[in-house]
């Protein structure tokens, strides 16, 4: 993006804040930071909305801002690939709109559209990314800053198209031209030099020149220390530095997050698991499975390609035979979609080849007692991955085998695998099944995506196991309706137990608490009811406010309560409600435990925001984290506990104030005063916020934070309340909110916002 369009989202802030859009002003300066903080939940929600907004309001200039940082956001880190070539392209016609050409974020558009492409299949799209980009490039300088990313996609798309050498010389050439311009190099062309030069064998230049670029400006700089660091012990792998190439290389949790990084880190781990520096394990194994069906899913079609063979390369290494034959299968299904395979069937028919060459790792003991051997193994220390291979021979034939063989098949990613097999063994006469072999075979069949192989499976089943074969299919599409009504026909059929699970759960999504209680209670008389049943119902009861419910089900549990009859509020312990913030977050709001799944919240929370102190809501009694087994850090834990609905809002309204800190013995008093009167107040502020001091600059320390205040307290008796506590201070506090609700000394209040720069 060229350096005005900055200048041109400050100036359309204070246009929306002097319309009265502030909302919309301050989502705008946040779209870029929540697309490059990893901030998606917000980002899904925020910039849809702005860029609806920026339609309504007729500013295209402000939509193309928005839809293009939710579009980055999606093919950047997330590295989405033909799930959105369509809103990409889309994105460059609208760039070209006659009233939107000119906004200097135009040419982005066409970066963002060859990134997509290149996450859907780089080499494929080569070409036509090249065309883009370079039509895109001829009217863009290196004086302005959308250059060096259109730059960096050129010298990645010639790379794609098997032009590493001309990659080398552009990127030098695209060097020598900012220099020129008086301007340095984005950290990302650097890079994409530094993997130039990889591919046409310098790793050492590449090496080189990517120390060379480290100290460049990056256009992601929340990815780069990750990045450059996964670049560079790629490098070191490739020019066998091992230990160094060890030492650079993140960790598995800092590049798991970042679908952007696994095909590098999956081709510098297969580089130095071959050293014997890193674990090559069966989680290895299951991880880069995962990743794999990640793309599977977001269209990322080369990929996918190229992880199937790196995770088929290592599991043989760990003699996973029959893993490296199913990623093979893998690599193969892509195919389809890919535009460009030349090279791509030799590779994997190499990787078949060292799969048939390489010897099968001996079972434990004779075939007939293996799954004794199963059971008696520690299931902390044992290996999936050999067992599957083991149970392999038996599998389809024996039940007890079958069963074991196929779950483990699931666990480890290949839940299609499992469910052929499980298939063939009960097609015969699925209504004479276990009802426990059903239900294996259809999770399997849900986690491979295979929906109508589980309405087929259906159709030949007993009643009570067709309607819960189905509902546990529509629950895992979230069809809630059509689940409700499957597993009604199941408890109706018989399946009380499950049956009454599924309805419950799928009532409760369409919103209708009351009556998922009602359909949960009848597993309060079961004598093998769970507890997980009876927590669920009281969860669902408390939010009906059917306190008989309540209070029967917490007698189950022998949950001592106060009170016989009424609702339920008494004074438990301290929590964290973990609740939904508006921009898609989640806010976390200290309160105090009411009952079995209520509490009060105790924090004033800022305007805008759905609940405040006093209020009362719905939790889930389960802990989001577990308890310390240490004695001292369980004194001082608080449980974060998930919120579910607002039971009964108290009414606060919550006030704003600012200013310089007062003493302590000012600010004991002040706080005493308002706990007295029952009024929550909760700084906002930390040790590092100052304020300026109108006479002399001097930075003092600051304090800001909400008071929040009844419904029966007018705005009035709180600004005279306010007014009286702080007169004697030696910097006046500001309050302008309350100021401005009451009309009373208004210019006072902002002539101290000024003075004191808050």
């Amino acid at each position: 993006m060229d350096v005005d369009i900055w200048a041109w989202v400050a100036g359309t802030q204070r246009e929306l804040h002097e319309a009265g859009n502030a909302g919309l002003a301050m989502a705008l300066g946040d779209v870029p930071a929540q697309a490059l903080e990893g901030r998606y939940a917000q980002l899904d929600v925020v910039a849809p909305a702005v860029a609806q907004h920026a339609e309504t309001l007729g500013q295209p200039w402000l939509e193309l801002f928005a839809r293009y940082w939710h579009v980055l956001g999606r093919v950047g880190d997330r590295a989405n690939g033909a799930v959105a070539l369509e809103d990409a392209a889309a994105l460059v016609e609208f760039a070209a709109r006659d009233d939107v050409r000119d906004c200097p974020s135009a040419p982005a558009a066409v970066e963002a559209l060859a990134i997509t492409q290149a996450n859907t299949d780089g080499p494929g799209y080569a070409e036509a990314r090249l065309a883009a980009v370079g039509a895109a490039l001829d009217g863009v300088g290196p004086e302005s800053l959308a250059f060096s990313g259109l730059v960096t996609q050129y010298v990645a798309a010639l790379i794609d198209a098997g032009q590493a050498g001309e990659a080398v010389a552009y990127a030098e050439a695209a060097v020598e031209r900012l220099s020129g311009a008086g301007r340095e190099a984005s950290w990302e062309l650097g890079a994409a030099a530094a993997r130039a030069l990889l591919a046409v064998g310098r790793a050492e230049d590449a090496l080189t020149a990517l120390d060379a670029a480290t100290g460049f400006k990056p256009d992601d700089p929340v990815a780069k220390g990750r990045r450059e660091a996964l670049l560079k012990s790629l490098i070191l792998a490739t020019l066998g530095r091992t230990e160094e190439a060890v030492d650079a290389l993140p960790d598995l949790d800092m590049v798991g997050d970042h679908p952007r990084d696994w095909v590098e880190w999956g081709r510098a781990v297969a580089l130095l698991a071959g050293s014997g520096s890193i674990a090559n394990t069966w989680q290895l194994g299951r991880i880069l499975r995962q990743w794999i069906t990640y793309f599977q899913t977001m269209g990322g079609h080369r990929a996918r390609f190229e992880l199937a063979l790196t995770a088929g390369r290592l599991a043989i290494a760990r003699q996973g035979l029959w893993q490296a034959r199913l990623l093979a299968d893998e690599a193969e299904a892509v195919l389809a979609d890919l535009k460009n395979t030349d090279g791509l069937p030799e590779r994997i028919a190499e990787l078949r080849a060292a799969a048939d060459r390489a010897p099968e790792l001996p079972p434990p003991g004779p075939q007939e007692e293996l799954v004794a051997y199963f059971e008696a193994a520690d299931g902390r220390t044992a290996d999936p991955e050999r067992w599957v291979g083991w149970l392999w021979p038996l599998s389809g034939t024996d039940l007890e085998a079958t069963r074991r063989h196929t779950t483990t098949l699931g666990f480890l990613g290949y839940a299609a695998a499992g469910a052929d097999i499980y298939w063939t063994m009960v097609d015969g006469d699925p209504a004479a099944a276990d009802p426990e072999d059903i239900a294996y075979l259809t999770g399997l069949l849900i986690d491979a995506g295979q929906d109508e192989r589980v309405e087929r499976l259906a159709e030949r089943l007993p009643e009570s196991q067709s309607h819960l074969a189905l509902a546990r299919l529509y629950r895992a599409r979230e069809r809630w309706e059509e689940t409700a009504a499957e597993a009604e026909l199941a408890v109706a059929a018989g399946a009380l137990v499950e049956g009454s699970r599924l309805w419950s759960g799928a009532v409760q999504q369409l919103g209708d608490n009351a009556k998922a209680a009602d359909i949960l209670r009848p597993l309060l008389e079961l004598e093998d009811r769970e507890e997980e049943d009876v927590w669920r119902l009281i969860v669902l009861a408390t939010a009906a406010e059917d306190w008989a419910t309540v209070r029967a089900a917490a007698a189950t549990l022998g949950m001592p309560l106060q009170s016989e009859e009424g609702p339920i509020e008494e004074e438990w312990h301290l929590i964290r409600a973990i609740l939904p913030a508006p921009d898609g977050s989640r806010r976390e709001v200290l309160a105090v435990r009411t009952g079995p799944a209520t509490a009060r919240l105790a924090i004033p929370q800022p305007r805008g925001m759905e609940y405040n102190a006093g209020d009362v809501v719905v939790v889930d009694p389960r802990p989001l984290e577990p308890i310390p087994e240490d004695g001292q850090e369980r004194e001082s834990f608080v449980i974060p506990f998930a919120g579910v609905s607002m039971l009964r809002p108290g009414g606060y309204t919550s006030w704003f104030f600012d200013g310089a800190a007062p003493s302590e013995e000012e600010w004991a008093e002040f706080n005493e005063l308002l706990a007295e009167r029952g009024w929550p107040m909760w700084v906002y502020s930390d040790e590092g916020y100052h304020v300026t001091h109108p006479a002399t600059g001097e930075r003092l320390p600051g304090v800001f934070g909400w008071i929040a205040v009844p419904p029966t307290v007018t705005p009035a008796e709180l600004d005279a309340v306010l007014d009286d506590a702080t007169e004697q201070w030696v910097h006046p506090l500001s309050w302008l909110d309350l100021a401005r609700e009451v009309g009373v000394e208004t210019e006072r209040h902002e002539r101290i916002v000024k003075e004191y720069g808050l």
